[in-house]
């Protein structure tokens, strides 16, 4: 009776390291599988971030810009029009926009 637990033993044994052979071997071959599936998701986050991140400077820019333009025309809208300083403002602004049509 020993040496028949014996070899079942043995049997299971081979069978069982059969198994973890097999299952090594399936797990060889779909790893770069699953990798490979990680990769464009690792892409679609970062290009969220990216996208995320512009769409933030964009919109903190033009808030600030927007803001500055307002408020520069405000205040040159409530100050006298018929002086010095302002025919200078409008002598200088047309002569930078024929630099710019010019150019």
């Amino acid at each position: 009776m020993a040496a028949s637990t014996a070899a079942k033993t043995k049997t299971t044994s081979e069978a069982a390291e059969r198994s973890a052979v097999a299952a090594m071997r399936n797990a060889a071959a779909t790893a770069p599988e699953d990798a490979v599936e990680v990769e464009p998701l690792a892409d679609e986050v970062e290009s969220d971030a990216t996208q995320w991140l512009s769409r933030m400077i964009y919109s903190g820019t033009y808030a600030l810009a927007y803001g500055v333009v307002y408020a520069t025309v405000f205040v040159a809208q409530s100050l006298p029009q018929d002086n010095p300083m302002m025919h200078g403002f409008r002598d200088g602004g047309r002569a930078a926009m024929d630099e710019l049509g010019g150019s």
